[in-house]
């Protein structure tokens, strides 16, 4: 199953089909003498072929990588413990009632096929070719789908990010790093000693202004640089590169506070003489303006009264009312299961980039003014949306705060995934039913 992982996180195809295409051309002749129990998982168990096609596979992705694989011993027991953790997703996912939907499924298969650049056609011919099925195929995407599913639902609900955490991240020395704007600046350096006399100096600082009025005026910094600075960078027109403004000294960083793409610093002096910073691109924490988007949306559930296909089919149906009578809101409160946003019609009011989850910030974003999306999947069930407005806001702090906790939330998912497995793991019976094997099997195996 997580040989699928790859194809969830790139929606590649080759990958994928290399993997079946092993296994295809092993288990045909060995599933007769492999078919045996070798872990009782809870409710399930895990064969013997599927524990060999598995390590066939994972062979192959070590062998191709050039890697020293482990003892056959030690790689059948690491694979064997990941189908067991496997189970028990899919197990949980069972119980909650997780179902990927045909339309779903279509949508995950469409995505494949159009980063491959093939046709359906092609893809057809590409699975047989590999001695797979599309039914086939479909169950195991359908499958790794609700682990999926089942993984953000159950970790996402153990982390929590508070305004504490982010104020500590933001006043770290990483945060304070992480935050700063990066600068592609330019620099001219007219030098003047610390004990030079006073005429020398205001003749330095007259100087430094003029070129800096040039500048304002149109003149072109870089040429400026290499006829008067005395900086290291002089003769590549004053080019310092891309700097934050942490790396900067504290001299530099103040005298950019408050400067746009474009402009030109004021004459500032330090021991070595009179500067002028020019900042030629901007990137990073900086920006101030943030697109906003205005939206209302209806959620459902689905669940043992309400499968998966029902739900989407419902909101098509909803979809084409609202669009014909333009009574969204009065939908979303009849039918939303929302609870934070039905009562006011599916109202979330102004929304920053990285509020929502990606498919909800994704159907935002395709969804012009006044239009409502087709039916898409979360996390959450099945949502439509309505985007009401949008405007550019200055939003920076707010901004840089989503985006901070949006890294710390991403940081702390793998650790709390690993944590969540091995807590399932625990909690379940597992009978492992694995003998030591003679070296026919391992050999068999690899």
């Amino acid at each position: 199953m997580k040989i699928m992982q790859n194809f969830m996180s790139k929606l590649g195809l080759s990958s994928v089909l290399a993997a079946y295409a092993l296994i295809a051309s092993t288990v045909t002749a060995q599933v007769q003498t492999l078919d045996r129990v070798v872990a009782v998982v809870d409710e399930d168990v895990v064969m013997a072929s599927e524990l060999a096609q598995r390590i066939n596979t994972i062979a192959s992705q070590i062998q191709a990588q050039q890697v020293q694989a482990p003892p056959i011993d030690i790689l059948r027991r690491q694979v064997l413990e990941q189908l067991i953790i496997e189970r028990l997703q899919l197990q949980m996912a069972s119980r909650a009632g997780v179902t990927i939907s045909e339309s779903e499924l279509d949508q995950a298969i469409a995505r494949v096929q159009q980063n491959a650049s093939v046709s359906p056609e092609e893809f057809r011919q590409r699975l047989r070719a590999d001695g797979m099925t599309v039914k086939s195929f479909r169950q195991q995407i359908r499958q790794e789908l609700m682990i999926r599913r089942v993984e953000q639902g159950s970790v996402n609900r153990r982390i929590q990010i508070t305004d504490q955490d982010i104020d500590n991240f933001l006043r770290s020395k990483e945060g304070e790093f992480w935050k700063s704007p990066q600068y592609e600046l330019g620099h001219i350096l007219i030098p003047i000693s610390s004990s030079a006399p006073a005429s020398e100096v205001t003749q330095a600082r007259e100087k430094a202004e003029d070129l800096s009025q040039q500048v304002r005026g149109g003149a072109d910094f870089r040429r400026l640089a290499i006829a008067n600075s005395a900086g290291q960078n002089a003769l590549a027109g004053g080019d310092l590169g891309w700097r934050k403004t942490v790396e900067l000294p504290t001299l530099f960083a103040d005298a950019l506070n408050g400067l746009k793409v474009g402009d030109v610093s004021e004459p500032f002096r330090s021991d070595a003489g009179f500067h002028l910073l020019k900042i030629h691109a901007q990137k990073g924490a900086s920006e101030q303006l943030v697109e906003q988007t205005k939206v209302r949306h209806i959620l459902l559930k689905p669940s043992a009264i309400l499968s998966d296909d029902e739900a989407y089919n419902k909101l098509v149906a909803m979809r084409e009312e609202a669009m014909d009578s333009d009574n969204f809101s009065e939908l979303a409160r009849e039918n939303s299961e929302d609870i934070g946003s039905m009562l006011s019609g599916g109202d979330l009011g102004w929304s920053m980039p990285g509020q929502f989850v990606p498919e909800f910030t994704q159907a935002m974003k395709t969804t012009s003014i006044g239009e409502i999306s087709l039916p898409f999947r979360s996390q959450f069930g099945w949502h439509i949306l309505k985007v009401e407005d949008r405007r550019k806001q200055d939003m920076t702090d707010q901004y840089i705060r989503n985006q901070a906790a949006s890294l710390l939330r991403n940081r702390r998912y793998e650790e709390e995934l690993q944590n969540w497995r091995r807590e399932i793991r625990d909690q379940a019976y597992v009978e492992i039913k694995l003998t030591e094997e003679k070296e026919g099997s391992a050999d068999e195996a690899q």
